[in-house]
């Protein structure tokens, strides 16, 4: 039977310290928005100003691909904003447990980096009818980054369960599956999704790379390049002093003293002196 790790089993789980920050600024920027567009009459474009924007970000505005994942729907729905949220907090402590605070907060930073990177450079290299159908004009959410989470989770902690949704106990090999299938059903239906549809599939490429075990499969990846070039710089030293060597005339000569059997001594100076050095 596997070990249940459900925080709804006991207890709702305690945040950490990486993931109380996060929580709270997802939470501030939806809050924020949503008055201000629908309470306070400020203009949309201060909300997609923030928001990711190919187009935009090669033109220099990169502030854009940061701010992009602390961005939701702040009009329309609260699904978006709630997903984020109980998403990270039913999946999140546990890895940052484990991890650490500032482990966790660099795989976060990382996951929403290289889940949006990624979708831009896709959108660049795809047809255009393509591409628009796969990536809005703006994209922005959490989205992404609770995939990643969802990824590291599982490869994390295999063979351990989670309540999706709070309520149905799945194992970390289903979680996998119910994550990926939900983004290939996106696809298939095209859905308007703020995040864009191939961000996703970034972020749990990110997962796996950031989070699938300790060291995760990146840092392994870099150990063994950073052993092969220290390896090859060995070898490189080692035929450098050699051919230095040859290339002096120098050589090695015995020195110390050594036994003469005909002289009765019981030593005699080495070929090279019994000082040489």
């Amino acid at each position: 039977m596997s070990q249940v790790d459900s925080p709804l089993a006991n207890a709702f789980p305690k945040p950490g310290r990486t993931l109380r920050v996060v929580l709270l600024g997802v939470f501030a920027a939806w809050l924020a928005f949503a008055v201000g567009l629908n309470w306070a009459g400020a203009s949309p474009e201060a909300f997609y100003l923030f928001c990711g924007n190919t187009e935009r970000i090669l033109h220099g505005e990169i502030w854009r691909l940061f701010t992009a994942p602390w961005m939701h729907l702040p009009s329309g729905t609260i699904g978006h904003v709630l997903s984020a949220l109980l998403g990270l907090y039913f999946l999140s402590p546990s890895l940052e447990s484990q991890w650490g605070s500032a482990r966790f907060a660099r795989f976060l930073f990382f996951s929403a980096l290289i889940a949006y990177a990624s979708q831009m450079l896709l959108e660049l290299v795809l047809p255009d009818s393509l591409s628009q159908r796969l990536v809005g004009a703006h994209w922005f959410g959490a989205i992404p980054v609770v995939d990643a989470v969802a990824i590291a989770w599982a490869v994390s902690f295999r063979g351990r369960s989670v309540h999706l949704f709070g309520v149905l106990p799945i194992s970390s090999r289903t979680l996998i599956l119910f994550v990926v299938g939900v983004c290939v059903m996106y696809v298939i239906i095209a859905a308007d999704s703020p995040s864009g549809l191939i961000a996703p599939f970034g972020g749990m490429l990110a997962g796996w790379l950031l989070g699938g075990g300790t060291p995760s499969p990146m840092r392994r990846a870099w150990l063994r390049f950073r052993l092969a070039q220290l390896d090859a710089s060995a070898r490189s030293d080692a035929k450098n002093r050699k051919r230095r060597v040859n290339q002096s005339g120098l050589r090695v000569i015995e020195g110390g003293t050594e036994r003469d059997p005909d002289s009765g001594d019981d030593e005699k100076p080495g070929r090279g002196g019994r000082w040489l050095n």
